[in-house]
Parts: structure tokens; sequence; C-alpha cells
């Protein structure tokens, strides 16, 4: 009968439900407060799941109904609740997607969903690491919400980062602060798309970016890679591989002052290269456009000879290798040979 009766079978194995008036001396909340304990509760659970996988949604529904009623537990109590949770979640028994519970507003405003994430994290992360997490959480959308766990006007990747730093977990933190670094560049890029497709000035988008990287402290070759994206997001183009290569530079033309406001420095041109590079594999009617576009660029004074050089010779990523090596050999001798002559002429000068 556990299909039918599952509410009432979960309600009873732990007997951890805040309406319970007596507790078995199998209930969660009599045991010790150790991982060791809560493992062994979870794996009366996972054994119980694996056998009857049809119960594993109804599970995950009555743990998200518990998370409600924090509040009627002790803090020794949610403690044990938590680190069982972390367990459940960390062997897959449940998803991520109860942490929804945590983002109730009485729960929040009180401060037991943080003091209650601190718990569960740390057994989750104890059982798996990290990556593990994150993958989890991206996968129901919950990495982009982690900051509900605190009032609105705490809600801020530096509190986050303080409260859960402190609470000794920095790999929490650090994945918080690089999935608001996500948001802000993706916010970055869609406002970069809109102020070209108004037709902005590149005077103006230039001093736009320029001021969201000093707010945002973004490097000059993470931002070359947004432009770029951008840039190349904000054209419909030809399929026909024929006509896209004069559609691309006619559009790099326009675009290369923007290109080269954000390609001051070695890195941030070899960052540009590669990307345009990663784009013409990706997008196979480019693929006999690398070569022109990378000439067009360095005749813009966006891309210098000596990136170019560095590129051609150890910096290439393997996408489309072969391919974008023999397109540029005849432009990379034409280098070579120039930059000889003008050494021989320094020579004859001296």
């Amino acid at each position: 009968k556990y299909a039918v009766l599952a509410e009432v079978c979960f309600d009873l194995v732990a007997r951890v439900l805040c309406v319970v008036t007596s507790r078995t001396g199998y209930c969660l909340f009599t045991a010790s407060e150790d991982l060791e304990t809560m493992q062994a509760y979870a794996q009366v659970f996972n054994k119980l799941i694996r056998r009857y996988k049809y119960l594993e949604k109804g599970f995950e529904e009555e743990i998200k109904k518990l998370l409600l009623f924090l509040k009627g537990f002790t803090e020794s109590e949610r403690n044990k609740l938590a680190m069982l949770t972390g367990i459940l979640l960390a062997n897959g028994n449940i998803s991520a997607s109860i942490l929804s519970s945590l983002f109730n507003e009485n729960l929040v405003k009180e401060g037991v969903s943080a003091a209650f994430a601190v718990k569960l994290f740390k057994s989750w992360i104890n059982e798996k690491d990290i990556n593990s997490v994150a993958a989890s959480l991206r996968k129901v959308g919950m990495d982009n919400r982690l900051m509900e766990l605190f009032p609105a006007n705490k809600r801020s990747c530096e509190h986050f980062s303080k409260y859960f730093t402190d609470a000794g977990l920095k790999e929490l933190s650090d994945f918080a602060r690089n999935q608001q670094s996500i948001g802000a560049r993706k916010e970055l890029q869609k406002e970069l798309q809109e102020q070209m497709s108004r037709g902005e000035t590149l005077k103006d988008i230039i001093a736009y970016v320029r001021e969201e990287m000093k707010k945002t402290s973004i490097s000059e070759q993470t931002m070359i890679g947004i432009v770029w994206t951008s840039v190349m997001s904000t054209v419909e183009w030809n399929k026909k591989e024929e006509l896209v290569t004069e559609q691309a530079i006619k559009h790099l033309k326009q675009y290369s002052p923007l290109l080269k406001a954000f390609t001051s420095q070695g890195l941030s041109e070899l960052t540009l290269l590669l990307k345009i590079q990663e784009y013409c594999y990706d997008n196979i009617h480019f693929m006999k456009a690398f070569q022109k576009i990378v000439v067009l660029l360095y005749k813009a004074d966006v891309l210098s000879e000596e990136v170019i050089l560095k590129w051609y010779t150890e910096a290439h990523m393997a996408k489309g290798k072969s391919v974008f090596l023999e397109q540029m050999k005849k432009f990379v001798e034409w280098l070579k040979n120039a930059e000889e002559e003008s050494e021989s002429e320094e020579e004859e000068g001296d």
C-alpha cells in the first residue's frame, strides 16, 4: 500500500512532523546530532525509495511541506533535519527544488532559513563536492535564487558571501559570487545589443562599457568577449557562405573602433582572436570568413602582428585548427617577411 499511504509512511518512518505529540525511539529528533547518525537515517529512506521508485515524488513533496514548519522545531531539531536533508540531496533521493520552501517570508525574516541552509549545505558538500551541488542547483533553477535566503534589505552578494564564509562555506560563497557575475554579464550583453539595435553612437557605447567595467570590476579580457558576442548577435546573418563573408566584413568594419577600445592589452587581443576562431567554427557558414575577419581587424589596428603570430604558432585552440591555420598561412608569411624587412631597414639605418 506504499503508493496509497506514501505520505503517512514517510511521516511515521522518521516521526519528524511538528504535529507529532509523542515520539518513538526511532524519531530523528531523539537521535544524536552528528553526520554518521544522520547518514544511517538517510539510508532507510534511500533503500525504501530505490526499491519503490514511485515513492520519490511523494517523499519530495513531504520534505517541502516539512520545511515550511521549521519554526515549530528547536534549533537542535532543525540542525538534524538540515543534515539529513543535505544527505538526501547528495544521494539524489530528493531534488534541490525543495529549497523553495526555505524562501518562505516568515522563515527568511527570522533568520531560520539561512541558519538551516548552513547545516544543509555543509552535509551536502561533505557527501559530494561543490561542483556536484552546483549542477543540482542549476538543474532546477535554484542557482540564481540563493540570495532569497535573506530578507530584501540583506539580499546582496557581499552579505551572502560574509555569512556563509564565516560559517565555513567559502566554496558556496564563491559559487554565489560567480553566479551573480554571470548574471551581470548576461545583462550587460543584453543592454549592449539593445544599444546597438537602437543605433547609439560608438562613443556612447564605449563610455557605457567602460563605466560598467569600473562598477563590476570586469577585466578587459572578459569584456572583449562580451563585446564580440554582442556585436555578432545584432545581425541576421545570411545563410549562404559566399554572401556572409561580405556581410561580416561590412558589419565588423563599422564596429572595429568598439573592438579596438577594449583590446589595449595583448591578452585581450588574443582573447578576441580565440573568440573569432570559436565563432567561425561553431557557425559553419563562417568557416571561410576567418582569415578575412582577422586581416580586417589587423588593418583596423584591433589585432597586432605579434598576437596573430603567437596565435598561429602556439596559442590557437583545437576547434577548426587545420582549416584556420591553412587559411592564415599566406598572411602569416607576409607578416614574417614584413617584419624581417623592417628589421633589415633598421639595421641599415644604424
